[in-house]
């Protein structure tokens, strides 16, 4: 079995920074995919970054792009998405997701992956 836990949610004005962190434990061996997803209520759960935890491979959204930051630090099983100039439309329920593949690109579908932690909140305010 295989756990993922989110932290560094919290309150921040739009220009503003948070760092998330997903860290993983139990069967981790090959869950070479980790991705970031939102999800506001009312709306489908969106990726927003992913990255190959073997190869270091990454997808970002385009609302995103140039914004946000995904790395991994596999000696410590955490994977983190660096989120620089928030706006308030960033504000959302953040989860990590993790999952293993022999893909060389990590999918950004939250239907691929089966690992889930609990989330963490991310509020923007203006």
């Amino acid at each position: 079995q295989v756990q993922v836990v989110e932290s560094g949610g919290g309150s921040v004005q739009a220009g503003g920074s948070l760092k998330l962190s997903c860290a993983a434990s139990g069967r981790i061996g090959n869950m070479t995919c980790v991705g970031w997803f939102r999800q506001v209520p009312g709306k489908e759960r969106e990726g927003v970054a992913t990255i190959h935890t073997s190869g270091g491979g990454t997808y970002y959204a385009a609302s995103v792009k140039g914004r946000f930051t995904i790395s991994r630090d596999n000696a410590k099983n955490v994977v983190y998405l660096q989120m620089n100039s928030l706006k308030p439309e960033d504000t959302a329920m953040y989860y990590c997701a993790a999952q293993g593949s022999v893909l060389l690109t990590c999918p950004a579908r939250s239907s691929w992956y089966n690992y889930w932690g609990q989330g963490t909140q991310v509020t923007v305010s203006s």
